[in-house]
């Protein structure tokens, strides 16, 4: 069975260097949505907190050699799926961002843990327990 999935933008970003996880990320830049899709962020409002579902483009491939890693938070070796890490069977993020600005089909975003040119695979609201 295949899964079909499409890239509705890209990251933009100057900064070159980037903590490991949006938690602890103050860096800003700007999801570039292709403009074909730019109706679907209406209702996206500064202040807003969105999840980014994301492409991990850079990672190597994926081998059994990698269920095992050694985590960046924790310093311990784990399995891939109790960690963050990006090498990963699916190499597929997600991170939640701070929206700050909407111009376009362009959200100015804070909390960016993603390297420039980062292909965005879907945005989804982020909703706190218990809000509804």
């Amino acid at each position: 069975m295949g899964i079909g999935l499409r890239t509705i933008g890209f990251v933009r970003t100057d900064a070159e260097k980037l903590p490991r996880h949006w938690s602890v990320s103050d860096v800003e830049g700007t999801l570039a949505i292709d403009e074909e899709y730019s109706e679907g962020l209406r209702d996206i409002e500064p202040g807003q907190r969105i999840v980014v579902i994301f492409h991990f483009h850079r990672s190597p491939e994926f081998s059994q050699e990698f269920l095992r890693q050694t985590s960046g938070h924790h310093g311990r070796e784990m399995g891939v799926f109790s960690t963050c890490s990006p090498i990963r069977p699916n190499p597929v993020g997600m991170s939640v961002l701070e929206v700050l600005r909407i111009a376009d089909a362009n959200i100015d975003v804070r909390r960016l843990d993603m390297v420039d040119g980062t292909p965005i695979l879907d945005i989804k609201p982020h909703i706190e327990a218990g809000s509804g």
